[in-house]
């Protein structure tokens, strides 16, 4: 039977690996779909760049926990910390912020193929979760993008942008 870190290391590495190829067959004129009616209006491409920072501050915060650190500071205001990462990336071609989601995905991989399995237990704060066992942060990873992804899939099928619906804390299961 697969311990936890095992199967965190399968989940990242498979839907990083949906993840990208989702963004590869898209179209030019697909990535300037409007995905959301609420919160930051993103587009497609906007969702990639997301992706991108999202995948980087994790692995930020996350060896800040594995040093013993907190994990993201109490002050840390999610949504303007997004805006601003997104805004970041406007002049980066699709293709280059698809190459740096792989890269910022493989880092977490290996990140976690380097902790012990007690790692997983470390608490630290995440910015929308709170105080959350490194592991449920781990599962996050993957399962934001999965849910950021049916979004988009949704506002492509039918090109209307949806609500941005808030998601609850993973389960330890």
């Amino acid at each position: 039977m697969p311990n936890r870190q095992d199967l965190l290391l399968k989940r990242l590495h498979e839907e990083g690996q949906k993840t990208a190829a989702y963004f590869r067959a898209l179209t030019p004129e697909q990535f300037l779909q409007q995905v959301y009616t609420t919160g930051p209006l993103w587009r497609v491409r906007d969702v990639l760049a997301h992706f991108v920072s999202a995948e980087r501050t994790f692995e930020y915060y996350g060896r800040d926990i594995l040093g013993g650190g907190p994990g993201a500071p109490k002050d840390f205001v999610i949504d303007e910390y997004n805006a601003t990462q997104v805004a970041g990336f406007t002049e980066a071609a699709t293709g280059d912020l698809i190459a740096q989601f792989v890269t910022a995905r493989a880092t977490t991989v290996t990140l976690v193929g380097g902790m012990l399995d007690s790692d997983l237990d470390r608490i630290g704060r995440h910015p929308w979760f709170g105080n959350v066992p490194l592991e449920n942060m781990l599962k996050l990873v993957y399962r934001h993008n999965m849910i950021h992804e049916r979004d988009l899939r949704k506002a492509l099928e039918t090109g209307q942008p949806v609500p941005h619906l808030d998601v609850q804390p993973p389960s330890a299961s």
